[in-house]
């Protein structure tokens, strides 16, 4: 690491759309999603106004795996991970730009959508990741974070 320097984001949000999973010429997993955040502002008028924003998640190797497994649409989710941007050249030589948070831990927050709503849990414990460089957390069962105490 570099002296002086940090790259550290942490996020608690909620997934857009059920992860992209790939696979790199290697082997490699390659998980892609986003979730969003919301933050309270006051216009002009002293009104509060709700706003979302939306963040770009990647995740590689046995963390991408357990995206993959368990990452759903509608789960709350902490990332943690470090900011990179990508640029590329569409076909009309128009440069793109791309900025991510590169996961390497990723908890569950929450009951699962589903269980939210009542029905039965249905997440299989023979299918977590095995322990890896990447940090991969469950939530624990007893006194997780209920969302209604979450600021947003």
């Amino acid at each position: 690491m570099s002296r002086g320097t940090v790259n550290k984001a942490i996020l608690i949000g909620r997934v857009g759309k059920d992860p992209d999973l790939r696979y790199t010429p290697g082997g490699t997993s390659v998980a892609g999603f986003s979730i969003a955040t919301n933050f309270r502002t006051k216009d002009s008028e002293g009104n509060w106004q709700e706003n979302t924003e939306w963040h770009n998640i990647s995740a590689f190797g046995n963390l991408a795996d357990f995206v993959g497994n368990y990452i759903k649409k509608g789960r709350l989710v902490y990332i943690e991970g470090r900011l990179h941007t990508r640029s590329w050249e569409d076909q009309n030589n128009n440069k793109h730009y791309r900025t991510e948070i590169v996961a390497n831990t990723i908890q569950l927050l929450g009951p699962k959508p589903e269980e939210a709503e009542g029905e039965e849990p249905v997440e299989p414990a023979a299918e977590k990741p095995k322990p890896s460089s990447d940090s991969v957390q469950e939530p624990p069962a007893e006194g997780a974070t209920e969302e209604d105490d979450l600021p947003f």
